[in-house]
């Protein structure tokens, strides 16, 4: 049952994402409190909203790709639980798929590999949209001592 556990390990490192997402959450939320400061009587800078937005962004970017991890985890982590369906579940899994638009009808049916470096490969992306979040938040930490002298 080496397929069996190749499903259960992929699903297990795309559930990971979820981590990912609610850390960038959270990065999120404070960059749109930060942003939104002035309606609660806090002086506006232009360049405080300007890089709130940009953490905003990059935020909802990152759950774009947080949803789509999150919907390959759940699949691989079904077909997992039955592998010796897995043929079958296969074929309904790209028919579906065609049905709601989300592949190409008359796609030729990929190996399971193939899948999961598909899939592995959006976790990735999810993780690079974090940290580049998580490096304009340090940046802007950082920077922030210099933009108080000069502003």
């Amino acid at each position: 049952m080496a397929a069996e556990m190749h499903l259960h390990v992929v699903a297990s490192l795309l559930r990971r994402g979820r981590s990912l997402d609610c850390l960038s959450s959270g990065l999120t939320l404070l960059a749109l409190l930060l942003g939104l400061a002035p309606l609660l009587g806090a002086a506006a800078q232009p360049l405080n909203a300007l890089l709130c937005a940009l953490l905003v962004t990059l935020g909802l970017i990152e759950k774009y790709w947080a949803l789509r991890v999150a919907l390959d985890a759940e699949l691989f982590q079904r077909l997992a639980a039955a592998p010796e369906q897995l043929p079958s579940r296969t074929a309904e899994l790209d028919q579906a798929l065609a049905q709601l638009g989300l592949q190409p009808p008359g796609m030729p049916a990929r190996p399971w590999d193939e899948r999961s470096r598909g899939a592995l490969r959006l976790l990735r992306l999810q993780a690079l949209w974090l940290l580049t979040q998580l490096l304009l938040a340090g940046l802007i930490i950082l920077g922030l001592p210099w933009l108080s002298i000069t502003g």
